[in-house]
Formats: structure tokens, C-alpha cells, sequence
């Protein structure tokens, strides 16, 4: 639970400490002994004085899936914090000081951009080695008509990287599994999760990457990228990892969400910019949509960050060019600069351009809805325990191998074309030209796409039809069986990115209605695969400008800008009236409690004080040491209203909110006094700012880790100086849609709700960003579910 509110049964002893209803109404306990001691007829008449709407506990779970892995999540607190020692700490910074951060801050995107780099590479530069020399042993195999051994050797090398990838993320890293962008999309709204971003995520991520796309399956390494360069981000943000000691004492100006949200941006950007080799598209898709707060001082630094990696990448593969780099070839920042034809177009083409964006829109839809259906029966498999997890993969891994080497048995064998650029066939090498079982002088087109890396793959769809023809048959085989492939497969324990499967399946649908057309058509065959591609991804991902630029970015063909940016729109449009983006479905699906840019429509029909749930527990602004450690051990409660009552006050009045891990850092501190007066100037003295900075994953204090005596118990403490004085507050006639926007904007943990009248208690309750979820609002009022 976020605020001090819930589900509780709490009875606090002391003078300050009280329960409060959601209605204002408050029981001290010497209030409540006597109702609970009378007869029956009076507790039933006190139970009837508070309204059964307002005694109302969210029900919401603290719980989502990570990866393959169900984990406790909770809300990132991205306001700032305006208390006497922040205040303090802030007054006494010198000019050097903000230099230093300032400094540090472009420092970690430098190292953010040439980490995520160094990474992007070796992982390109491992899979194309291992999948390279895989695919050349098979193909030798094949020459010497050994077929049987060839497909005994390729099953077993992906069924051996399957199940090392596999292993990792079932039992080292579980929230490693799938593409990671739906968890980084949800942390940079404010949802965490221990394991989100964890040094032992980061480490299952690459390697598991790598060795589930070398095993042949159809997934990409981008989504997984992105999650890898959030992590990457957080691991230098949070001045590294105490657990594997690895520490940066010198990064204490990062430990708040506000610096690690931008880090983790940053991070994002990077991931597509190595993934996809596209620098701009990066900084696109991290603002169109992994971010939920941008500003432009963050664009100027997460366009430096893609910046750093881009050269990263073009000095390791200016390297490469000179055979130093195995199987991996000579490389380059385009990817898949492969097609030379020239973008002619005419009234044919643009009718042909609107039905591939209308067809992209419907198949992108029905995409989604499968592998939304795919994913929660996995879910049932996956909760069974990490050998159910393996056993999955290697299902689909025998699956993937008999498919890729079964269907090309069936298609025909196309002579090489007299002016082919490069050697046909390419006997087991990486190229256009399959061999397989053909004779001299022959090839098999649907093994050129099979029986290689996707990326080669993708290179030999998008190439212009004048170099290379691929049948009617072998595109309709080919899109029919990866898109089935791919549903299937995105889910399984292993770290998978759904842009490769999207773009294969659009690309061969796009180069299957290019080659349809024929004649009829002035634009290449190999121009309508980029064009089918562009249709399928805003079908799955409703993107626009992003995926625009990224596509640009990776065939260099700026000609073709307004026949991607005519198709994305229209595949968009029509998805969206079908359901919403795969990665929007799946935060939803994961249980990830995010918060949306538009409030709901029956939001509207509500006020903030509608919602807010009870009990509410509040202390006191100097409260006895037993009440708060009583409530921290009852209750999960992350923040709890500070109450000014006389004599430090003329009347009850709210003077702010109080974090519990502030709260356990002062009682570690043990600054306490016997009698209840206050101690602020003591506290200000003993504590530095930095000692109640959010430390990293699993490095902060719990209320079990507390030693304290009963005469301790019975002293008091000063929660002033540690009390957010200017929490942000809303009244209690607000509505709710208002109320919404207001905590999304502002990247809230806690909302306060304050009363609209006087003589009631300060605060009528605590929004949190569980109050906003549908499933609590309309648990309450289900008759507004016909709103929606």
C-alpha cells in the first residue's frame, strides 16, 4: 500500500496517534475502548455513525508480472520533497557542488551511450557468429547429402541455446523474460519493481538474448536491448550495487527517483539507437513511447546519449571491415541499405499503398489479440516453476527447427539468375542464395529465408526485385508460418523482442502483394516489403513518427518518407478501433498499475473523496516512538499524514507528510526525548540530507532491522524536520478525472485530500496510484462500467 490507508486492524496506544475514516471522522483509542466494551446495541449504533462507503479498503493487488515472475511492485516518488533538512542541504550547496552534478550528469549519459554501445555490438557480433557458424556446418552437411545429420545438428544447436537461455531467466532472473519494454514503459510512469532493473536482469538480458536468437527463434534483440540499456542506466545511476560490490560513492546526488527517471531515459533511447543502428529514432521512441515526463533539457541529453552510440558503433565496425570480426561481416550503421531501386510511384501505387496500411491495421490487430491470448495461457504454464518454463522452450524450439528445415523440402528449386551479384548458391554461407538440396546452379528461395539470421532474412525481403525474385508461394509459406511462429513464441522464458517477427511478417505480406501486383504497380517489389513492414508495425505498436524514423534510419532511403508515413498512419487509424498497442495491452496484462494520459470517461461522474479508502492512519507532529514503529510493523503504508495539534498548533491542522523510509532512518538515528517537546535543531545537527536518500535496490532499511529497548519505545520524536511541509493537495470536491491528471503530470506517490469545510479533521483521506485503477473505481461503483 502506498498511503496510510487499507485494510488494517490497528490499536495504537498514545496520546497523537489515531485511526481516522475516510469521512473525517477520528477514534482515539480511549475513544474506542468503551464502544467495544458496552453492549451489543451500542457497537452496533457506533459502527452505524460511520457511513459503510466510506469504511470501503482497496482491494487492488501490490502485485504484477516481471518477465516470466510474479513480483511486489510499488510507486516511484518523483515530486520534490520540501522539508527542513532538504531545505537545509539545499541552502548550504555551493557553486562547485552544482558544477559537480551538472558534470556528473552529462558523465553518465557519456557512459550510458558507450556502455550500451560496447553491448549493442557484442551482441550483434555473438549471435552472427554463433548462428554464422551453425548455419555453415548444417549447410556442409547438406553438400555431402548427410540431411538426416545436418537437421540432427541444427535442432540440437538451437535446442542447447534455448535451454541455456532459458535457464538463465527461469532460475537466475525471471524478470529477464520477454522484451522488457512494457517494464521500463511502466517505470518511467512510476510503477517499480525490485527486479525490474537488478544487476542479475541486466546480465540474464544480454546473454540470454544472445543465445535465443542465435538458437534460431523468431525474435528480435531490439525490445530486450531497450530493457538492457534502462539497466545499464540504473546500475550507474543508483553509484552501482552494494550486493556485488560495485559501488560509487561519488553519485550520491543521483539517489532519487527524479535523476535515475532521466538515467533510465536515457538508457531507453540508447537501447534502439544500438539496436537498430538509428540515433534519431532512439530519442524518438523513448519521447513517443517509453516516456510519460519529458523536457527539453532531457531531449538535449538523451539525444547526446544516442549520439555517443552511434559513434560507438560505427568505430567497432569500421574495425570489422577488415575481417577482424569472424562471421559478422563488414557491418554498418545501415542495416539493411539493400535495396537500389529507384521510388517511382502512381495513382496504382498509392490505391495499393492505403489497402497494404488497411491490411496492416486489421493484421496488427488480430496480432495483438493472439499473443494477448498466447501470453495468459503461458501464464498457467510459467506458474508451475522453472522446468515448466524449460520445457516450454525447447517445445517451441523443436517446433522452430522442424518448421524452418521441413518447408523448404517442399518448394522448388530456382535457377540462379545469370547477373547475381554475389556467388549462387552460397553453399551454407550467409547470403540470397540457399543451396540446399538443389543442384549446381540452383537455389532454394524459401531456404534463403529459413535457413539464416533474421537479420539476413530481412535483407533478402527488402531486396529489390530486379536482384532477386521469391516466388508467390514462398512468401505466403513464409508470412503464414512466422507469423504463427512468432505469436507462439514471444512469451516462452527467454529475453525476445517483438520488432523482428513484426517486421519479417510485414515485409514478406509487403513483398507478396508487391510481386502480386507485378506490372500493374510502378514501385519495387522489394520497396513494398519496406512498406508491408511499416503497416504491421503500427498495426502491433501504434507508433508513428518514431517507427517512421527508425525505418528511414535503417535502409537509407529518405525517398520512400512519405509513402512509410502515409501507411503507418493509416494501419494505426484502423488498428485503433480494434484494441490497443501490444505494449500497452501488455502493461495492462501484467497487472502494472499505469497511469494513463486521459482519464476514463466515468472518472468525470466522480469526486477525489469518492475513492479514498480507509482506515487512515496519521500521527502526530511530535508522536511516541512505540505508536510509529507499531504502525510501520501492522501496515505496508509508505506514507503517513503529519497532524499538528495543540500546543503546537491553535487548532488541528495538516502540516505535511511523512515517508516511511524517513521514518526508519530517524528511529535508526535514535534522536529522541522523554518528554514530548521538540527537537528539530538536535535532528538538523545529527542528519545530513544524504542520509535520507533513496538508496538502491534492496539496500534500505526495514522496520525489522531496528533495535530498540522499552524505554525507548516509550520516548518521543520530532517528525518536523523530516515532514514534507507542502505535500501536493487537492479538495475533497475535485473531480476525479482532474484529480488523475494532476498525479500523472506531476509524477505523484501520494495525493492528499483535504476537506471543503471547516471542523472536520485536516485530511479526509490519500490518493494513491492504486485509487485510479478501473478495477478499484468501478469494484465500487460497477454501474458506471457502461461509461467507459
Amino acid at each position: 500500500m502506498e498511503g496510510a490507508q487499507g485494510k488494517v486492524d490497528i490499536e495504537i496506544d498514545g496520546r497523537g496517534t489515531k485511526v481516522a475514516w475516510a469521512s473525517g471522522e477520528e477514534y482515539r483509542r480511549e475513544d474506542m475502548s468503551p464502544v467495544c466494551s458496552e453492549s451489543p446495541e451500542k457497537d452496533g449504533d457506533a459502527m452505524l455513525r460511520v457511513p459503510l462507503l466510506k469504511m470501503r479498503t482497496n482491494q487492488t493487488s501490490q502485485l504484477a508480472i516481471v518477465g516470466a515472475n510474479i513480483s511486489p511492485i510499488e510507486s516511484l516518488d518523483y515530486e520534490m520533497l520540501e522539508n527542513e533538512l532538504f531545505k537545509q542541504d539545499w541552502r548550504s550547496r555551493k557553486k562547485v557542488e552544482i558544477f559537480q552534478y551538472i558534470f556528473l550528469k552529462w558523465t553518465l549519459a557519456l557512459l550510458i551511450g558507450l556502455g550500451t554501445g560496447l553491448v549493442g555490438f557484442c551482441s550483434n557480433f555473438a549471435v552472427e557468429n554463433i548462428a554464422g557458424l551453425k548455419l555453415l556446418r548444417a549447410g556442409n552437411l547438406m553438400t555431402q547429402e548427410k540431411y538426416f545429420q545436418a537437421f540432427l545438428f541444427l535442432a540440437g544447436c538451437n535446442l542447447v541455446l534455448a535451454i541455456t537461455a532459458a535457464a538463465l531467466c527461469a532460475y537466475i532472473a525471471p524478470a529477464a523474460a520477454g522484451s522488457g519494454i512494457p517494464e521500463v514503459k511502466a517505470y518511467l510512469n512510476g510503477v517499480d519493481a525490485y527486479s525490474i532493473l537488478a544487476p542479475s536482469t541486466l546480465f540474464v538480458k544480454i546473454f540470454g538474448s544472445i543465445f535465443g536468437v542465435a538458437a534460431g527463434f523468431i525474435v528480435g534483440k531490439e525490445g530486450p536491448m531497450v530493457h538492457t540499456g534502462a539497466c545499464i542506466a540504473n546500475l550507474l545511476g543508483q553509484g552501482g550495487s552494494r550486493k556485488y560490490r560495485l559501488t560509487w560513492k561519488w553519485l550520491r546526488y543521483f539517489k532519487n527517483d527524479r535523476d535515475r527517471r532521466d538515467l533510465i531515459t536515457c538508457g531507453a533511447a540508447a537501447g534502439v539507437a544500438a539496436a537498430f543502428h538509428a540515433p534519431v529514432g532512439g530519442v524518438l521512441f523513448a519521447l513517443e513511447e517509453a516516456a510519460t515526463w519529458w523536457r527539453s533539457a532531457l531531449l538535449w541529453r538523451t539525444f547526446f546519449t544516442t549520439a555517443v552510440v552511434a559513434v560507438v558503433l560505427r568505430t567497432l565496425m569500421v574495425f570489422c571491415r577488415n575481417g577482424n570480426c569472424g562471421l559478422f561481416g563488414e557491418g554498418g550503421l545501415i542495416m539493411f541499405d539493400v535495396n537500389s531501386a529507384i521510388a517511382k510511384y502512381s495513382t496504382a501505387d498509392l490505391l495499393a499503398l492505403i489497402i497494404l496500411g488497411i491490411i496492416g491495421g486489421v493484421f496488427g490487430s488480430l496480432y495483438n489479440y493472439l499473443v494477448g491470448k498466447v501470453l495468459r495461457s503461458y501464464s498457467i504454464i510459467n506458474e508451475r516453476g522453472p522446468m515448466f518454463k524449460i520445457l516450454l522452450v525447447i517445445v517451441i524450439s523443436l517446433l522452430t527447427s522442424c518448421f524452418c528445415y521441413g518447408l523448404p523440402w517442399f518448394s522448388p528449386c530456382t535457377p540462379c539468375p545469370p547477373d547475381a551479384v554475389e556467388k549462387c548458391p552460397s553453399l551454407g554461407l550467409s547470403g540470397n542464395y540457399k543451396n540446399f538440396h538443389c543442384p549446381a546452379g540452383y537455389y532454394n528461395d524459401l531456404a534463403s529465408l529459413f535457413l539464416t539470421t533474421n537479420d539476413d532474412a530481412i535483407r533478402n525481403l527488402l531486396t529489390s526485385s530486379g536482384e532477386k525474385d521469391l516466388q508467390l508461394s514462398t512468401l505466403f509459406v513464409y508470412f503464414v508460418v512466422t507469423l504463427c511462429i512468432g505469436i507462439v513464441t514471444y512469451g516462452i522464458a527467454i529475453p525476445s523482442g517483438l520488432f523482428i517477427p513484426v517486421i519479417l511478417a510485414g515485409a514478406s505480406y509487403g513483398r507478396l502483394v508487391g510481386t502480386f501486383l507485378g506490372s500493374l504497380c510502378d514501385l519495387d517489389a522489394g520497396l513494398f516489403a519496406l512498406l508491408g513492414a511499416a503497416s504491421f508495425l503500427g498495426g502491433t505498436m501504434r507508433m508513428t513518427v518514431s517507427l517512421c524514423v527508425i525505418l528511414l534510419e535503417l535502409t537509407n532511403d529518405l525517398l520512400m518518407l512519405p509513402f512509410v508515413m502515409l501507411v503507418l498512419l493509416i494501419s494505426k487509424s484502423v488498428a485503433d478501433n480494434f484494441n490497443k498497442g501490444v505494449y500497452d495491452q501488455m502493461v495492462k496484462m501484467k497487472g502494472l498499475p499505469f497511469m494513463e494520459l486521459h482519464a476514463e470517461p466515468y472518472m468525470r461522474q466522480l469526486v477525489a473523496s469518492d475513492v479514498v479508502t480507509g482506515p487512515l492512519i496519521t500521527f502526530s507532529g511530535v508522536e511516541k516512538v512505540g505508536n510509529i514503529v507499531h504502525a510501520l510493523r501492522m501496515t505496508g503504508h509508505n506514507g503517513f499524514p503529519v497532524i499538528d495539534e495543540p500546543p503546537f498548533s491553535d487548532a488541528p491542522e495538516l502540516f505535511g507528510l511523512v515517508l516511511r523510509s524517513h521514518l526508519l532512518v530517524l528511529l535508526n538515528g535514535k534522536v529522541f526525548t522523554r518528554q514530548r517537546v521538540l527537537s528539530g535543531p538536535e535532528i538538523l545537527r545529527r542528519f545530513n540530507a544524504s542520509d535520507f536518500a533513496k538508496p538502491g535496490s534492496g539496500k534500505g532499511l526495514k522496520i525489522e532491522d531496528l533495535e530498540l529497548t522499552k524505554e525507548e519505545m516509550e520516548m518521543y520524536v520530532d517528525l518536523h524536520p523530516i515532514t514534507n511541509a507542502s505535500p501536493y493537495t487537492v479538495v475533497e470536491t475535485m473531480s476525479l478525472a482532474k484529480a488523475a491528471a494532476l498525479f500523472r503530470e506531476l509524477g505523484l506517490r501520494h495525493l492528499c485530500v483535504v476537506p471543503k469545510t471547516t471542523g472536520r479533521a485536516p485530511i479526509v483521506g490519500i490518493l494513491t496510484r492504486h485509487d485510479f485503477v478501473e478495477e478499484h473505481v468501478l469494484g465500487i461503483y460497477p454501474h458506471l462500467s457502461f461509461n467507459k
